[in-house]
């Protein structure tokens, strides 16, 4: 009965994301061209909001917590564990103020309504992975313009999803180059738990009644310290959550 009631609700919620990506997509473009780029971020914002809350649809919540009041005054590195393509929508809703703009591999940019648009207006960091020294140039392009401008980048270090199990190690060059050329960001570690669970084979059949979280942990000062130093430090927090006995309960924002 479980995996019935998965599927339909599966069917629902398909339904419904297909619809956003393309009502959303229309909304993109004319916010974008008629209004500027500030206009066209709030869009994207309130497009988030109703990926996520969509959620309900299947019986599934999604909590969000904040160990510490962030600074709107620097600019933020954002460092998470990757689970699913879910992992990104309570990241742009939740952290919305901070304005995060998200590392991704080049293939995104293209083909999907609503998401491919935003990752090209929004100064997204497009990588080739099988291009290194594109993939070096377009994350120093992104940290300059998360200093110049006190935004915050988001970019997921374990480089591929791990739905379950243990994380794989944080790789270190991506966030390296980001403190390059924003070397007064702030590195804040996101725990992200449950999308994988939720997306066990992608976006069909999903699994309902699941429980969410998203948790942005105390900043890293990576003053004094290198990147190596840095990247262990916020894997070790994230571990702690995603990992550990008792995964701490989110408190819904």
């Amino acid at each position: 009965m479980k995996k019935l009631l998965d599927y339909v609700l599966s069917v629902v919620y398909v339904v419904y994301f297909g619809l956003l990506l393309v009502v959303f997509h229309v909304i993109q473009v004319v916010c974008f061209h008629l209004f500027g780029k500030q206009v066209h971020k709030k869009s994207v914002d309130v497009f988030n909001f109703f990926i996520t809350y969509g959620w309900l649809m299947t019986g599934t919540r999604i909590t969000f917590r904040q160990e510490t009041d962030l600074p709107t005054d620097r600019p933020i590195i954002f460092v998470a564990n990757h689970q699913s393509m879910f992992d990104i929508p309570p990241i742009i809703w939740f952290l919305r103020r901070h304005t995060p703009i998200f590392i991704s591999k080049i293939e995104l940019s293209k083909g999907i309504p609503g998401i491919s648009y935003n990752l090209r207006k929004s100064g997204a960091a497009l990588i080739d992975r099988k291009d290194a020294k594109q993939a070096i140039v377009e994350i120093g392009r992104l940290g300059k313009l998360i200093r110049e401008r006190n935004h915050s980048a988001v970019i997921f270090p374990e480089g591929t999803r791990t739905a379950s199990g243990p994380m794989k190690p944080f790789a270190v060059g991506g966030i390296a180059t980001l403190l390059k050329r924003a070397p007064n960001a702030l590195i804040v570690p996101v725990a992200i738990q449950g999308t994988g669970r939720f997306t066990p084979k992608g976006l069909f059949p999903l699994t309902s009644f699941s429980s969410l979280s998203c948790t942005a942990l105390r900043g890293i000062e990576p003053a004094g310290q290198t990147p190596e130093m840095v990247v262990q430090q916020a894997q070790d927090a994230i571990r702690a959550v995603v990992e550990g006995p008792q995964s701490r309960m989110a408190v819904t924002r």
